[in-house]
């Protein structure tokens, strides 16, 4: 189908008239240990921000400043985070990012399914009357202008559209897979099937939902009362809202793509902690798919004040060093070294240590004469003089959470 040119001014009109809903609530169970004590949108990423942090900037960046976040479980480093990082908007302009807590408004029950948790909080809706309403999930990694897919949904006359990424087929099972026609209508959804459908003429890829939607605000509101009554529902978006719209609904799939390359543009979801630590690993190479560094598009977030990074001792075997890796403010590298990692604020790392392909969240303390290789530090760990994490399975296993790619993970309590 032949889109017309959006303008900018058409563009920048669509999104001052739409709501973003982000869904921040989910338990994050693959990621393990890591989401222990926090929900997986507070989990640290790219050596200085939060997953919740990526959605967020995107809506700021597209010019969406009206957005509510859903929440539920574990939910007060999350909250903590957006209060002190993004409450700069406007109120008096109608701007906010406003936290809002499960808070049992239709019944007794929390949040059912992600559909549920929408409709739960369907007068913050009805009281601000968006045009559109785009609803997304709080935990991927990536940078997106919504407008685009705004002005497409507007111009295709649809009724939801579904921001859809290719994935390997043995990676499409985990996630809602489509079929669409010529001109993008959806006309199959199977949410994480046993057998996934591959795209026609390339059966090694499936065409995935990204978790994102934009609806149409007395569309949305009319299909969530509905699915509400119904008691044979999941609530879910992907298992009910999205398949049961197909035949009788407008439902479309907008692509991923780069506007310039037609190229799909860089998306994560970390949700396990082998896919956690690839896409931190990914940010040291010399030019990752995920640009940090674009002014054009920044990724805002609330960071703790500290002093520049700091490398000291060059005597001997004690040289403070790092080599193709990220060093975030507060570090202290103290005759040590530390190669392919990325380093959170605030990590000490003592003489005579050794870091490799390792994943170091903030206030860390790794002691003298340590060797860690693929392994993640979690939060406020202190490793003892003489650690050895990596390398050897069976010992790693039997003090610390090993994945089945064998990358290391150690949490607080393990140590």
């Amino acid at each position: 189908m032949l889109i017309p040119r959006k303008s900018s001014r058409f563009v920048s009109r669509l999104t001052r008239s739409t709501m973003a809903v982000i869904m921040a609530g989910g338990r994050g169970t693959r990621l393990g240990e890591l989401t222990a004590t926090r929900a997986k949108p507070a989990t640290p990423f790219g050596g200085k921000f939060r997953i919740i942090d990526f959605p967020l900037s995107n809506c700021v960046n597209s010019g969406i400043r009206q957005v509510f976040v859903l929440t539920q479980y574990k939910a007060h480093s999350l909250i903590q985070h957006v209060h002190r990082g993004w409450g700069y908007l406007r109120g008096e302009l109608g701007e906010f990012i406003q936290i809002v807590p499960a808070q049992q408004q239709v019944d007794k029950s929390w949040y059912k399914g992600t559909a549920d948790s929408v409709y739960q909080n369907i007068d913050l809706i009805e009281q601000h009357k968006p045009e559109y309403v785009i609803v997304l999930a709080g935990d991927h990694i990536y940078k997106m202008d919504y407008g685009p897919m705004i002005a497409f949904h507007a111009e295709n006359q649809a009724d939801i559209t579904v921001g859809v990424v290719q994935v390997p087929m043995e990676e499409a099972s985990g996630f809602g897979v489509m079929t669409v026609d010529g001109t993008d209508r959806i006309t199959r959804f199977d949410e994480k099937p046993a057998i996934p459908q591959a795209m026609p003429g390339n059966p090694e890829v499936a065409l995935a939902s990204m978790g994102i939607y934009v609806f149409n605000s007395e569309f949305l509101l009319n299909i969530l009362k509905a699915d509400a009554a119904d008691p044979a529902s999941d609530h879910d978006f992907g298992k009910n809202i999205i398949p049961g719209s197909i035949q009788n609904c407008r439902v479309f799939a907008y692509p991923f793509n780069d506007v310039a390359t037609k190229a799909q543009s860089y998306w994560r979801d970390v949700g396990t902690v082998d896919a956690f630590f690839q896409a931190n690993i990914e940010l040291i190479q010399v030019h990752p798919e995920l640009n940090l560094y674009d002014d054009e598009w920044p990724i805002w977030t609330y960071q703790e004040q500290a002093p520049p990074a700091k490398f000291v001792l060059d005597s001997g075997d004690r040289r403070g060093m790092a080599v193709s890796s990220m060093i975030s403010g507060g570090c202290i590298v103290s005759g040590a070294m530390v190669n392919q990692s990325m380093l959170f604020y605030d990590v000490r790392v003592e003489e005579r240590s050794e870091l490799i392909r390792a994943v170091v969240l903030p206030h860390v303390r790794i002691g003298k004469n340590c060797r860690i290789t693929r392994a993640i530090i979690d939060e406020y760990c202190e490793i003892p003089d003489n650690t050895v994490i990596g390398g050897n399975p069976p010992e790693d296993s039997r003090r610390f959470s090993v994945t089945d790619d064998g990358v290391v993970l150690v949490c607080q309590h393990m140590l």
